[in-house]
């Protein structure tokens, strides 16, 4: 079997909540999962106005980021454009989840 690599797509404050249950669900049932969870949009500055611990895990969309105004503290993870940071964990064979 082979070993889980997902990604998790949270575009809305609720999406993040739920996005980052999925995450430690996920990781407290497979410690060698790989995830990553993508917030865009209004999930940006929910991530960005309450921490978590699957905070390593999280990749903040950079355009975002730039349309709001925003910027991501040391230790969080910013990718160009959410969008094609998915598209590109799925050319690679990643699953997709939508929280």
């Amino acid at each position: 079997m082979s070993a889980i690599r997902l990604v998790i797509h949270a575009p809305t404050p609720a999406a993040l909540e739920r996005g980052r249950r999925n995450l430690a669900n996920l990781l407290k049932a497979d410690g060698q999962a790989q995830a990553e969870l993508v917030a865009n949009a209004g999930a940006v500055a929910a991530a960005l106005g309450q921490p978590d611990a699957t905070d390593s895990h999280l990749r903040l969309c950079g355009n975002t980021l730039a349309a709001n105004g925003l910027a991501a503290p040391a230790g969080i993870a910013v990718v160009e454009a959410a969008v094609l940071h998915i598209a590109r964990r799925q050319a690679e064979g990643w699953a997709y989840l939508r929280a």
